[in-house]
């Protein structure tokens, strides 16, 4: 793991960063590319095709029935059950708080206003077999539903035909019946330009391999995405009171993800520092992920030393990390210096894990530097607005000469007429 201590070394790491989330090879948009064609002029032949290819699975039938769904449910034990229960239950919760109202005002003769509305059909994409994640249901799923979207299309890779029980039984517990055995690019247009068996959505959302991302992104403008998923990252201050133990469990919980994910602490202490090394030395051997964990360690890993906790707030808000852990004495006192962040972790009794499962916010989260501009999931991804205007008479006369002069001025003469005809 590098450790830095310059604003040179700073800025060199920030760089590895972000190509490491920038572009993607040659081969992966070829590839992608063929795949997308092949869907839009094949359809479902194409579908089935690619599924054979990629997942080594056969079947001919693309729908997974509701039989099946409950079926493979029932194979899960009660206590899990509760738990995916609780956790819907408090994402449902904060997410409910999110929802917006239509609203209108009256000006001068005008009624002005937005009106909001649902999006008719979405996407989601779940990984599958053996990189199972029941949770990506709950927090993709449940904020469409909140949104009051009326149709939900799932699709789930089912490699070598495998179905995991545990994104069944999610799935049962939503009760989501549009469910495909379909993954990969080939499951995004599928989803993008529609098949005789999966008809076209509005917005795909959910995360994916990086053929999956690439298939996201070139679908973007024929229909709506959430965002373009990069390795995770997380990023802990740490003041002189912050506890070893906890920063490296936290910084290897990140890192057990894969090989590209990021973990980094920034701290004043260089006491903490080096007890956090050790901590992770130890901590790393126990994990059943190790090699994964310590391959992202030492490619994608850094330790910063700041003399300040106002630099390690600038530092941070220059990164702009998916998870930002706070462990300082009276964390919620240095909110305001958080500029940029997907989702803020404030104290040393908020590990990100809670956010990926079950606290309530969405762990759909924007990665590599995009929290600058980009934010978590919820309930107005799945929204559209319109703007609403309805003039009286007299409304229309007092502004019409306004309008007109612009429209003159700007040479659309059309413009200007459809102002003069009324008048």
């Amino acid at each position: 793991m590098r450790q830095i201590k310059t604003e040179s070394q700073f800025k060199e790491f920030q760089l590895i960063l972000s190509n490491r989330s920038r572009g993607f090879s040659t081969d992966i948009i070829n590839t992608v590319t063929e795949i997308i064609e092949q869907i839009k002029n094949n359809g479902d032949d194409a579908l089935k095709r690619y599924t054979q290819k990629f997942d080594k699975n056969n079947s001919q039938t693309l729908k997974i029935s509701q039989d099946t769904i409950n079926g493979y449910a029932k194979k899960v034990d009660s206590s899990f059950i509760n738990a995916l229960k609780t956790s819907a239950d408090r994402i449902r919760d904060f997410h409910k708080r999110q929802v917006e109202k239509s609203w209108q005002y009256e000006s001068d003769g005008a009624i002005l206003g937005q009106v909001l509305r649902p999006l008719n059909r979405v996407g989601v994409y779940v990984p599958g077999g053996k990189a199972a994640y029941p949770s990506t249901v709950l927090m993709n799923v449940i904020p469409a539903q909140v949104a009051g979207v009326n149709e939900i299309a799932l699709c789930v890779p089912t490699p070598d035909g495998i179905i995991n029980p545990y994104v069944m039984a999610a799935i049962k517990m939503l009760n989501i019946t549009e469910v495909y055995a379909v993954g990969g690019a080939q499951a995004v247009a599928a989803l993008a330009f529609g098949t005789e068996t999966i008809p076209a959505v509005d917005k795909i959302v959910g995360p994916g391999n990086i053929y999956v991302a690439m298939a996201k992104k070139m679908v973007f403008g024929v229909v709506d995405i959430d965002m373009i998923a990069g390795p995770s990252e997380v990023l802990i201050i740490a003041d002189d009171k912050a506890d070893p133990r906890f920063i490296a469990a936290d910084m290897l919980s990140q890192a057990e993800h894969d090989e590209m994910a990021s973990s980094i602490l920034i701290s004043t202490s260089q006491e903490i520092i080096d007890r956090t090394i050790n901590e992770i030395t130890l901590q790393l051997n126990r994990l059943t992920r190790s090699d994964i964990a310590s391959k992202s360690i030492d490619s994608f890993g850094a330790i910063i030393k700041v003399d300040t906790l106002e630099k390690a707030f600038e530092y941070s808000n220059m990164l702009a990390p998916e998870h930002l852990e706070v462990m300082t004495e009276k964390p919620m006192e240095k909110l305001p210096l958080i500029k940029n962040a997907g989702a803020i972790f404030m104290g040393k009794w908020t590990p990100e894990p809670l956010g990926d499962y079950s606290a309530g916010p969405n762990h759909t989260l924007p990665t590599g530097g995009t929290a600058r501009f980009f934010s978590p999931l919820g309930v107005y991804d799945f929204i559209k607005r319109s703007s609403l205007l309805c003039f009286t008479e007299k409304g229309f006369r007092d502004l019409a000469p306004i309008v007109e002069r612009i429209a003159d001025f700007e040479g659309l003469n059309g413009h200007a007429n459809s102002i003069r005809i009324r008048k």
